[in-house]
C-alpha cells in the first residue's frame, strides 16, 4: 500500500494556523448538530469547482492565477465560507504552490497573494460546507504527498456512502485529519486500486476505482505534477463543464472547434467563462473521467450507473442554485426559470394589475408570468445589495422589521395595485410574510404569492444543505394555510410536472434521451442512490 505523508511543510501555504477540527457524527439532516446548522433562510449550495491549465511551451503567457482567481468570483455564488487554489509550474513533483483561507475571495486573495502562485496549471475552489464544519482546516483544495508526488483535490457534491468509504480508508492504514468527504476522496485515489500497476501510478484506474466504490454524488477535480483530471459522477448529480481560452482576437464567429487554444478549464459552471476569454465547450458527461495537459482535453474513461439507471441532474441547479447565465444541457438557466414562469402562469393564473418579483431570485420566473399572462411586469421591491450576512437587530421590532434591511418598497409602482408575486422558492418561510406587509404598507391592495418551483418536503443528502423537514415550512402548512401564516391573498407553487416540462422543454441531450433525468429528492423524496445511512 502506498504511504500517504501527511507532513505539509513542503507546502507553500499563507492560509495561517489551522485549528483543531471540531468532531461530528455524520447524521441525517433532520438531527443535524447546532454547530452546523444553516443560519440563513435560504438553501445553501456546497461548493464550486475550477481548473485551468494553459497549452503549449512552458512557461506561459497565460496568467494562470488570475484565470483561476476569476473564474472562483464567478462561482463565488455557490459557497461563501471559504475558498483556495493551488498552482503548479509542471516540472517539480514535489511541489504545489497553495493560497486558501476562510471568507469571500475577495478577502482571500490579493495582488500579492496572486503574485506567490504563479504556475501553468492550478486549481481552485469555493466552499459551503454540509457534512463537515466551517473552519480553516476543511478548506480547498486538498493537497496530499504520495510516494509519487503531490496531489491536490477540489470537489463539489456529497457523498452517500461516506461512511463505509471512510471505514475502507481507515482499515487500510491512513488516517484522516478532518470529517470532510472532500478529503476522503482525496486519501481513497492514494491507495492502490485492486489492479497491478507498472512504471508508477495509474490514474485512471485509481479515479475509476473509486467511482465504482462511491457512484454519487461529486464532480471533482484532480492535480497531479502536470494534468488536470475531471470527473463527473455517473448520475450526472452534480455540474461541470469544459472551456476552451482562444486568443482574444479571434473572431466570435469562428466556431469553437476551429478556434486555436491557448488554455483550457473546467468549471461547475459555464457562468464565467466570458470573462477569462474562454468559450464553451461542452459539459462532462456523467461518469466520464476527462485529462487536461498542455496537448489539450481527452476522455480516458466512462463509468457507466448501475443497472443502467437514469441521469440524476440535480433540477435545483436550474431553479435555485446555478447563477443564471450558465449553460446546462444546450440551454441557459434564465431561459429555464423564464419557462418556470410562463408554466407557472398557466398552472395558477390570478386576476391582477402588475407581475413583479423579489429580486433578483424571482425576476426571470415572473417576466415568463407576465409574458404568459399577459400582464404588465414592473418592479416594487428595491434590493440593497450591501447587506451582509450578520446583521445586529436590538430589539423584538426592529427584528420584526428584519425584511427592511434588505429590501425597499417602490410605492408609486404598488400604491393602490393587485400584484402576483414571485419568487423561486419558499424554504423556511421567514422573509416572505415581512415581504408582503412592506408591500401592503407601500399601498398594494392584494398580494397574490406564486412561486417558480414546487414545495420542499425533504432533505439532501447529496451536497445541498436543505433544513430539515420539521423546518420546511412545506411540511407543516398547505398552499391555503401559507397564504394565511404569511398574509398573502393567495398562494399557489409550480407542480413537479410543470417544473420538468419546463426544464426538458428546450434541452439538447446526447445518447439516449430516455435515459436522461433529473433528481427531484428534495421535492419528491425519491433519491437516484435510496435514502443513505449517513452514521460514521
Amino acid at each position: 500500500m502506498e504511504q500517504v505523508q501527511r507532513d505539509m511543510s513542503n507546502l507553500t501555504c499563507d492560509e495561517g494556523e489551522h485549528k483543531k477540527p471540531k468532531v461530528f457524527k455524520r447524521q441525517p439532516r433532520d438531527v443535524v448538530p447546532a454547530e452546523m446548522k444553516n443560519e440563513v433562510t435560504g438553501l445553501t449550495h456546497e461548493c464550486g469547482v475550477f481548473g485551468a491549465i494553459a497549452c503549449g511551451d512552458w512557461p506561459t503567457q497565460l496568467d494562470i492565477p488570475q484565470i483561476i482567481l476569476l473564474g472562483i468570483v464567478a462561482l463565488q455564488h455557490r459557497g461563501q465560507e471559504s475558498a483556495g487554489i493551488v498552482t503548479s509550474e509542471g516540472k517539480c513533483s514535489k511541489h504545489f504552490k497553495v493560497h486558501k483561507g476562510m471568507g469571500m475571495v475577495s478577502n482571500i486573495f490579493n495582488d500579492e497573494a496572486i503574485k506567490k502562485l504563479s504556475g501553468n496549471l492550478g486549481i481552485g475552489h469555493t466552499r459551503y460546507s454540509t457534512s463537515a464544519a466551517s473552519e480553516a482546516v476543511n478548506s480547498q483544495p486538498f493537497v496530499v504527498h504520495t510516494a509519487h508526488g503531490a496531489l491536490a483535490t477540489a470537489h463539489n457534491g456529497e457523498l452517500v456512502n461516506a461512511a463505509s468509504l471512510r471505514r475502507q480508508v481507515l482499515e487500510r492504514g491512513v488516517g484522516l485529519s478532518t470529517h470532510s468527504d472532500s478529503e476522503l476522496i482525496t486519501q481513497s485515489l492514494c491507495l492502490n486500486p485492486n489492479t497491478c500497476e507498472r512504471d508508477g501510478p495509474d490514474w485512471p484506474a485509481r479515479i475509476r476505482h473509486f467511482m465504482t466504490e462511491a457512484p454519487l454524488s461529486y464532480s471533482i477535480v484532480i492535480m497531479l505534477k502536470d494534468k488536470i483530471y475531471g470527473v463527473r459522477d455517473p448520475y450526472g448529480n452534480r455540474p461541470l463543464c469544459i472551456g476552451k481560452i482562444v486568443p482574444v482576437d479571434v473572431d466570435r464567429k469562428v466556431k469553437v472547434e476551429d478556434a486555436p487554444a491557448e488554455g483550457w478549464v473546467i468549471s461547475s459552471e459555464s457562468c464565467g467563462f466570458l470573462s477569462i476569454g474562454a468559450r464553451y465547450v461542452r459539459e462532462v458527461e456523467p461518469g466520464e473521467i476527462v485529462e487536461m495537459t498542455r496537448n489539450g482535453i481527452r476522455t480516458v474513461d466512462i463509468v457507466n450507473r448501475p443497472d443502467q439507471k437514469k441521469m440524476s441532474f440535480c433540477i435545483f441547479e436550474y431553479v435555485y442554485f446555478a447563477r443564471s447565465d450558465s449553460l446546462f444541457e444546450g440551454q441557459m438557466v434564465y431561459s429555464v426559470r423564464l419557462q418556470c414562469g410562463r408554466q407557472l402562469a398557466r398552472e395558477s393564473p390570478v386576476t391582477a394589475d402588475i407581475v413583479s418579483s423579489v429580486p433578483e431570485s424571482g425576476t426571470a420566473a415572473a417576466h415568463g408570468y407576465a409574458r404568459e399572462s399577459g400582464l404588465h411586469f414592473a418592479e416594487v421591491l428595491c434590493k440593497n445589495r450591501y447587506v451582509g450576512r450578520t446583521f445586529i437587530q436590538p430589539s423584538n421590532r426592529l427584528r420584526q422589521l428584519g425584511v427592511a434591511k434588505k429590501f425597499g418598497a417602490l410605492s408609486e409602482n404598488v400604491a393602490g395595485k393587485r400584484l402576483v408575486l414571485i419568487d423561486d422558492s419558499i424554504v423556511r418561510g421567514n422573509t416572505i410574510g415581512p415581504i408582503i406587509k412592506l408591500l401592503r404598507d407601500a399601498g398594494a391592495t392584494e398580494v397574490h404569492i406564486r412561486i417558480a418551483s414546487p414545495p420542499l418536503l425533504y432533505p439532501c443528502y447529496m451536497g445541498i444543505n436543505i433544513p430539515t423537514r420539521e423546518e420546511l415550512i412545506g411540511n407543516r402548512m398547505n398552499p391555503e394555510e401559507l397564504a394565511r401564516h404569511v398574509g398573502a391573498d393567495s398562494l399557489a407553487y409550480l407542480s413537479v410536472e410543470g417544473l420538468e416540462e419546463a426544464v426538458k422543454l428546450n434541452r439538447q441531450t446526447k445518447g439516449k434521451r430516455e435515459q436522461s433525468g433529473y433528481c427531484t429528492a428534495c421535492l419528491t423524496g425519491e433519491y437516484p442512490g435510496g435514502v443513505p445511512d449517513l452514521e460514521w
